[in-house]
């Protein structure tokens, strides 16, 4: 997974710069993402990974699904992955982008991971919270782990924040092996 993010990122910041110098941010990230979705469809990614198709092949292909909901940037990109046997990475490239984004938009992921399902009065009290930490508006996706007993675990970035039982059940019983 590490080496996809880390021969995605090049592409990635290579569109986003592309898109925020012409103010088409949206537009990159609606782009990207119907891309994603076409080449993670297992027919296509088939076709786009089977060893006896060439890269013309497989950009004429893209193409003709994509239509014209393309510019030719976008077709560019599709054009230069293809040759380089990329086209695979679509998905991280979108991902990273649209991380680049959500930090140029000053908007902050974190994953919440609790015991039991949050209400939306704690949901909006813990992003309040987040938010006057960081300084930026909060995206918050939650997910439920029993296991947690209680509390919660954010991820923040490359953050983690454990708050929960479990996790100072563990630090404890460190503290006492030591």
């Amino acid at each position: 997974m590490a080496e996809l993010i880390t021969v995605a990122r090049p592409y990635a910041e290579a569109v986003f710069r592309l898109a925020k110098e012409e103010k088409r941010l949206p537009a990159w990230s609606e782009a990207l993402a119907w891309l994603s979705a076409v080449v993670s469809h297992p027919d296509v990614q088939g076709i786009v990974t089977h060893p006896e198709r060439t890269p013309d092949e497989v950009e004429k292909l893209l193409a003709g699904l994509i239509g014209d909901r393309a510019d030719a940037q976008v077709k560019n990109l599709l054009s230069a992955l293809a040759e380089n046997h990329r086209l695979t990475l679509l998905p991280e490239i979108a991902s990273q982008f649209e991380l680049l984004k959500k930090q140029e938009e000053g908007v902050l992921d974190v994953v919440v991971t609790s015991a039991f399902p949050l209400t939306e009065t704690q949901a909006a009290e813990l992003a309040e919270t987040l938010k006057a930490k960081y300084g930026k508006q909060v995206a918050l996706t939650s997910k439920v782990d029993p296991e947690l007993i209680g509390g919660v675990c954010l991820q923040v970035g490359d953050d983690v924040i454990d708050a929960s039982v479990r996790g100072k059940l563990h630090a404890m019983a460190v503290s006492l092996k030591s």
